[in-house]
């Protein structure tokens, strides 16, 4: 059996496994245990699919959009880090500290409230997130886009700049493809979290997949089913990625000879 199928099948098992586990504690403190009087009542989300579809949606278009705008941001960053001139990059230094040492909701609630009265510059909920998760994921697409490069070989780069090649040809050419290999895995398991942080989004009112769920447990006083259903959408979601992060982890592993 190959790894693919392995590993298919592992998610697979993952899921239904979570599901059974799930289950059995709704059983188990679900209506008429003597432990606990109070019924679960999946059910009663039915009329709010809609809502939570719309959630759902929202929570994976912020995920891609802001992806991808970080990866352009780490790029950017990560290249611009490699120069030996300090104008350039302690600037970048000091961006990339400051995102990476500070909780990303405390970023969320100032980039919304702070820089407009700063800058003048009114942001909506969605453009103050848009900007503050790219932002943030760029800081940690940047240094794994310089641990990349930097991981290659030194001499290859002695040997291309000997045949002629510019600095351009070389990074395209012979280094980045090499070193993309190489962050996949990381730049993937960065793009999980930045899945799992738009969650943080709902303090802002923007209707990701949780304002939705607060929205419903308010209104059905149901908090216990809306945030068990919440969790398990973002499970799988994240699940089957989780197992493919690890097979291009397995597979961009050095053999053993």
């Amino acid at each position: 059996m190959g790894t693919g199928s392995r590993s298919a099948i592992a998610s697979f098992l993952g899921i239904v496994a979570a599901a059974v586990i799930l289950w059995g504690l709704v059983r188990q403190f679900g209506g008429g245990a003597a432990s606990s009087q109070y019924v679960w009542d999946f059910g009663s989300l039915w009329k709010y699919r809609t809502l939570l579809a719309t959630g759902l949606a929202y929570t994976l278009l912020f995920t891609v959009v802001c992806v991808v705008l970080g990866l352009a941001v780490g790029l950017l960053t990560g290249l611009g880090r490699l120069s030996t001139n300090p104008l350039i990059t302690t600037p970048l230094r000091g961006y990339i500290e400051v995102f990476r040492c500070t909780p990303v909701l405390v970023q969320l609630v100032w980039f919304y409230y702070a820089l407009p009265v700063l800058t003048g510059i009114e942001l909506s909920a969605v453009a103050a997130a848009t900007l503050c998760l790219s932002l943030y994921g760029g800081a940690f697409y940047s240094e794994i886009v310089r641990g990349g490069i930097i991981s290659i070989d030194p001499g290859q780069t002695e040997a291309a700049k000997a045949i002629g090649m510019t600095r351009l040809q070389l990074m395209r050419r012979v280094i980045l493809p090499q070193a993309f290999a190489k962050m996949i895995p990381p730049l993937m398991n960065q793009s999980i979290m930045q899945l799992k942080n738009t969650s943080l989004l709902s303090v802002l009112a923007v209707p990701d997949l949780l304002y939705q769920g607060q929205v419903i447990a308010h209104d059905t006083y149901r908090p216990l089913e809306v945030y068990t259903f919440t969790a398990i959408a973002y499970f799988v979601v994240l699940f089957p990625i989780t197992i493919w992060v690890k097979r291009l982890e397995h597979n961009g592993a050095p053999k053993e000879v």
